[in-house]
């Protein structure tokens, strides 16, 4: 963040991925998606973009490229920004993301650390891509049924979201991406120094995410998220260990949580359902305590 002005502040943010999808075109939304997603969890607003590529042209096609690039182009422009440039290098594997720079008034800019006790929480998208994505690479889910029922959540902006949430009275905001629900969940209650009470059966989970940990498969950061969050996770849900996994699937270009006046959560939800993100919850809430993630 840099103050400009009384009125105005800049947002500055990098992040790109690996492919999550071999499809090139869903590549470059999804990962647009989750580079622009860092100025909404700021209360921001995105203003111009330039592309970060790795790509090895000597081994694929430049079509493939071209792809990955028209995709992120198409989310920059749908999030009303420019994209006025970018740096591409020769690397063995595919890389891809977005230098975003937004604006937001200084006395508005959104952290994850201001929540307090009486605050509900709201999640906006659904969880469980990771485990997904590694069952499609694995072969134990076909490749149609992600871009069915995940890759257009993944794809989708925060902003709608956001645009929604900030006429109410937002105390804390974050996205959800490779710590999982629980660790990025933690942040906020240590930054806010509150415990933060998580209701299992209300998390929204991607159709097939438990299977496929049923299936035995798993991702490269479910274990160090685990470790990452143990000393401070209380879990008095009764869940088997394949439940417990999803608590720690990284996300990819996941949803945004937030913390607001418990009173004010269900009008929020019926505003973001109108506005078309239907999979928003009411997941949990804030309560005083020693900073740690309760799971009931």
């Amino acid at each position: 963040m840099y103050r400009l002005s009384d009125t105005i502040a800049m947002v500055n943010t990098i992040d790109f991925i690996t492919p999550p999808v071999d499809d090139p075109y869903w590549f470059g939304q999804i990962a647009a998606a989750n580079s622009i997603s860092d100025i909404y969890s700021m209360g921001g607003r995105p203003l111009t973009a330039l592309n970060v590529v790795m790509f090895p042209a000597k081994k694929l096609d430049m079509g493939v490229l071209k792809e990955i690039l028209r995709g992120g182009h198409d989310k920059v422009v749908e999030a009303g920004a420019g994209l006025v440039g970018g740096h591409s290098v020769e690397d063995d594997e595919p890389k891809y993301g977005l230098c975003v720079n937004g604006v937001v008034h200084p006395d508005k800019i959104l952290t994850n650390s201001g929540a307090v006790p009486g605050d509900a929480l709201i999640l906006t998208k659904p969880l469980g891509s990771g485990v997904l994505f590694n069952a499609v690479r694995s072969g134990k889910l076909p490749f149609a049924e992600i871009e069915r029922d995940v890759l257009p959540s993944l794809a989708a902006l925060n902003g709608t979201a956001i645009e929604a949430a900030l006429a109410y009275d937002i105390h804390a905001c974050t996205d959800i991406t490779g710590f999982g629900i629980i660790g990025h969940s933690l942040e906020m209650a240590t930054g806010s120094n509150v415990e933060i009470r998580l209701f299992y059966d209300r998390l929204p989970f991607y159709p097939a995410a438990l299977a496929m940990y049923k299936k035995g498969e798993n991702t490269g950061s479910n274990h160090a998220n685990q470790q990452m969050v143990a000393p401070s996770l209380v879990l008095r849900a009764t869940l088997t260990d394949k439940e417990q996994e999803l608590l720690y699937d990284p996300q990819t270009s996941g949803g945004l949580l937030l913390a607001l006046p418990a009173e004010q959560a269900d009008d929020l939800l019926s505003a973001m359902h109108k506005r078309g993100v239907v999979a928003a919850e009411k997941i949990g809430e804030v309560c005083a305590g020693k900073s740690c993630v309760v799971v009931e």
